[in-house]
């Protein structure tokens, strides 16, 4: 017999993997959807194939309803709660799938905690942006039990995503811990791209001719960022894509992973200073792009290009 999914979590990156489940993840019973701010989740369930999704009132029903539980929540502290909550019922049997963006030592306790309630958990952390979310061209790193893995990948390469990063009898963690190393590239691309452009500005190179090197040496997410910075994206979004408060909260796990580990993450220092100066400058609305507009002020231009 088919599972019943259910999805808790629509932000940004939710939002556009509950629609790639839906239309392409071979659902028998339509997707229960849960958001706290429910708005969120009948906007979504408006836009989404009629009778492909529903809507729960409640966490408590969209996990006693469901087998498989998928959540995607912003921090550590909003999955703990929700996990806290959503283990206090019957859980017994139930697969839980998460793909927040955690410290690894978060993602083992609440493993711990799943498993100690009769249920099981599988860690799905996934690296992309909203866009490719939308796409289904995430990449899907899993770890878990190699029997709970196999129940999930079903959703995942082909569906929600373009590829799948296998951590089968690997430790949930392990997938959590490769997501926040690789997240602080992501954070040293955007740095790089940032003190690039700010020297080819006023170097005299142009931004334009750097763009051009950028477009040839480094197709894709260089160059997606290498437009972002140019055009002023980085701060004309009313929504972030990666906001600077999560984006700071990535890199204080891999700067804590670091100390802990007895290693250092010197670029990640310096691109986590000037995620400050964009919290200071934009408040949550700042991007992970806005740290463009923090290097330029340390070379004396304006924030906004």
């Amino acid at each position: 017999m088919a599972p019943q999914l259910a999805w808790v979590g629509l932000g940004n990156m939710g939002r556009g993997m509950c629609k790639n489940l839906v239309e392409k993840g071979d659902l028998t019973k339509p997707l229960i959807i849960f958001n706290r701010t429910q708005k969120r989740a009948t906007d979504l369930n408006a836009k989404l194939p009629s009778g492909k999704s529903t809507v729960a009132s409640s966490l408590d029903e969209a996990v006693s309803k469901a087998d498989i539980i998928f959540t995607c929540l912003g921090d550590d502290a909003a999955i703990k709660d929700t996990i806290e909550a959503a283990i206090n019922g019957n859980v017994k049997g139930k697969l839980f799938v998460d793909c927040s963006t955690v410290h690894p030592d978060s993602t083992n306790m609440l493993a711990k905690s799943i498993h100690g309630r009769g249920a099981e958990m599988v860690a799905c952390p996934v690296f992309g942006a909203p866009a490719m979310a939308d796409n289904g061209q995430l990449v899907c790193v899993l770890a878990g039990p190699a029997s709970a893995v196999e129940k999930v990948k079903p959703y995942c390469k082909g569906v929600i995503g373009r590829a799948n990063i296998d951590y089968s009898d690997q430790p949930q963690g392990k997938a959590t811990l490769l997501k926040i190393i690789g997240n602080t590239f992501i954070l040293n691309m955007v740095e790089a791209l940032s003190e690039g452009h700010t020297l080819a500005d006023k170097s005299g190179l142009g931004n334009d001719n750097l763009h051009q090197f950028i477009e040839t040496m480094f197709p894709g997410p260089y160059t997606a960022y290498s437009g972002r910075l140019m055009g002023g994206d980085y701060y004309k979004r009313d929504e972030p894509l990666f906001g600077v408060d999560l984006a700071r909260k990535d890199a204080k796990h891999a700067l804590n992973l670091a100390e802990a580990s007895g290693t250092k993450m010197k670029d990640v220092e310096v691109a986590d200073s000037h995620l400050a100066a964009v919290q200071k400058h934009m408040g949550s609305k700042g991007d992970i792009a806005g740290i463009y507009g923090a290097v330029r002020q340390e070379a004396g231009l304006k924030f906004e290009n």
